[in-house]
């Protein structure tokens, strides 16, 4: 994908979506019990998360990384529960 007339680049947004410390992490207790279960008794905790990618076009990494922080906290995670954090890369053909 090459860059539009208006100077913008396609970029990969990547956000990871996390559990708040202190929030139950259903998902994450199933993990480490299974872990457990299979000898890995060395596992003291588990986080389960998500990663979402996104593939966008914007004029520069910070205004992919801005795209990507208002996604957040507009759909993508829920700021009571959840954390995140937003990193973007140029797009390459390698990357899609």
């Amino acid at each position: 994908m090459k860059g539009d007339s208006l100077g913008r680049q396609p970029w990969i947004i990547e956000a990871e979506i996390m559990p708040r410390s202190g929030v139950n992490d259903p998902q994450g207790e199933a993990v480490m019990s299974g872990l457990h279960a299979l000898g890995f008794s060395g596992a003291t905790r588990v986080r389960c998360g998500t990663v979402i990618r996104i593939e966008t076009v914007a004029s520069s990494e910070a205004d992919a990384i801005r795209q990507g922080t208002e996604m957040c906290e507009r759909l993508l995670a829920n700021p009571v529960i959840e954390q995140y954090v937003v990193s973007a890369s140029l797009a390459t053909a390698a990357s899609r």
